[in-house]
């Protein structure tokens, strides 16, 4: 295959308008597959670490350590990635992927669950022997498991928004997706916070369980209707993943090493990635401990501190909502992350002040910021991902963007439940200890906004195109 037959961004355009672009109402569809991932995220995230943490007594290194396993599995990303560039599955390069992950990752989640239970009985009645470590690896093996199948499902439809959309259309596009999964946050919370306000105050332990698990089957249950919404037939009637890559229909595709050497094939590449890790350990250090926090200093009951993913959701969404419409286009994509992360690092600086306060009005105002500074961030970001992905391989990089994305939130999630057993050691005081993990990302987004400086777009489209061109001719020739 010779490098002048690679699809060119000027034929790409000229080949594309038959296909049709996607409307908003599209944009709202797709956008509820975020919506499911948004209210399974409140159910392990939102729920779990909270009951493990405070309700069955579980060190919060350990909880953290057991949840940030379906983010260490993010390696994975780059291979399903790749695999639905090179291999239909179901007839269709992305769909099909999306389809089996997320009947895969529902099933994982209510496993995780009973697990869960068995973890804490075994941690009331014998303590911490072999039983109990071995329900603790249990439990992260099924974490792990449900890791692969968000992958599985995730990566893919991610790729899809690249082949649906042009590059005119993709901040919008982003803007309406990613602010769907912050409804699906705030939703969740509501759902799940009355599901649960029965469980308010002292209950027995079987009561509480009953609660957890009813809830983990009814809303697993909405999550799969929505994925089928969002994702039937779109990508056969948008996609345009056939006319832009040069690797379709061909037997032997891209190989996992190939896919290695393109993600390396610019600078610019592995700057992106390093700004994408930091910038994501800080923002999500906060995950595994804020309802904790919110539930020892403010003493908050468990269906209020599960609603604080509402707050904080609403603050995103709005965030999500306004800037690819309104912020992006007049500043800039690099200048709008620049803008989030340093509000970010404020409102970490206002959290801090809340608890010592110890007024929940004023922690509730301050996480409501610090989720519109988030969406913000998340906004930028994302926009200026899409900016770094080559379209003949858009599953490759997107898997790359989520392994950078996912790793980064599993270590700031076991980050920050070991911050904060760290500062209950150091400090004795809880309210320290707190501050010690919000005190710390706010100092590494200053960091984050450092390395945003070094990256430049420009280079990432003049230079990239021709190195992964080169690679693609020496892998399918």
């Amino acid at each position: 295959m010779s490098i002048d037959r690679l699809p060119d961004s000027r034929l790409t355009d000229s080949a594309t308008p038959a296909l049709k672009r996607v409307n908003l109402l599209t944009m709202f569809r797709l956008g509820l597959f975020q919506m499911g991932l948004g209210m399974m995220s409140i159910l392990t995230l939102g729920v779990l670490n909270r009951v493990m943490i405070k309700e069955l007594a579980i060190p919060a290194t350990v909880v953290a350590g057991t949840l940030a396993m379906h983010q260490f599995v993010a390696p994975a990303r780059v291979w399903f990635g790749q695999m639905s560039d090179a291999k239909p599955l179901f007839g269709h390069h992305r769909t099909g992927y999306v389809w089996v992950g997320s009947v895969l990752f529902v099933i994982s989640a209510f496993l995780a669950v009973q697990v869960m239970w068995r973890l804490g009985s075994s941690l009331e009645a014998v303590g911490w022997t072999t039983p109990t470590y071995g329900w603790v690896g249990l439990l992260g093996l099924i974490f792990a498991l449900y890791g692969i199948a968000i992958c599985s499902s995730s990566t893919p439809f991610a790729a899809l928004l690249v082949d649906v959309s042009d590059e005119e259309d993709r901040s919008k596009l982003v803007g309406v997706v990613w602010s769907m999964l912050m409804v699906g946050i705030i939703i969740g919370a509501i759902v799940s916070s009355g599901l649960l306000k029965q469980i308010d105050g002292d209950v027995s332990r079987e009561v509480l369980q009953a609660s957890i698990n009813g809830l983990f089957v009814k809303v697993p249950a909405l999550v799969l209707f929505l994925v089928g919404i969002a994702t039937f037939g779109v990508e056969k009637k948008y996609s345009r993943y056939k006319v832009r890559s040069s690797a379709v229909n061909r037997e032997d595709k891209i190989t996992l090493g190939s896919a290695l050497r393109i993600l390396t094939a610019s600078r610019q590449t592995g700057l992106f990635f390093t700004f994408l890790l930091i910038m994501t350990i800080c923002l999500f250090m906060q995950d595994a401990v804020l309802e904790p926090y919110g539930g020892e200093i403010f003493k908050m009951p468990i269906s209020e501190t599960t609603r604080l993913n509402a707050i904080y959701g609403t603050g995103t969404l709005i965030g999500l909502g306004t800037t690819g419409f309104f912020i992006v286009p007049r500043i800039g994509k690099q200048n709008t992350i620049r803008l989030g992360c340093l509000s970010v690092a404020a409102c970490f600086g206002l959290i801090i002040l809340s608890g010592f306060t110890g007024n929940p009005i004023v922690f509730k105002s301050a996480l409501m910021l610090f989720g519109l500074a988030s969406g913000i961030t998340t906004t930028g970001a994302l926009s200026l991902m899409l900016d770094l992905t080559a379209a003949e391989t858009a599953g490759t990089f997107i898997g790359a963007w989520g392994l950078s994305q996912a790793m980064a939130r599993g270590m700031a999630t076991v980050s920050g439940g070991a911050i904060l057993d760290l500062g209950r050691s150091l400090f004795g005081v809880p309210m320290l200890a707190y501050g010690l993990v919000f005190a710390v990302p706010a100092v590494g987004m200053i960091l984050a906004v450092w390395l945003l400086g070094r990256v430049d777009v420009e280079e990432f489209q003049n230079n990239a195109k021709s190195a992964i061109a080169t690679i693609l001719e020496n892998e399918l020739d």
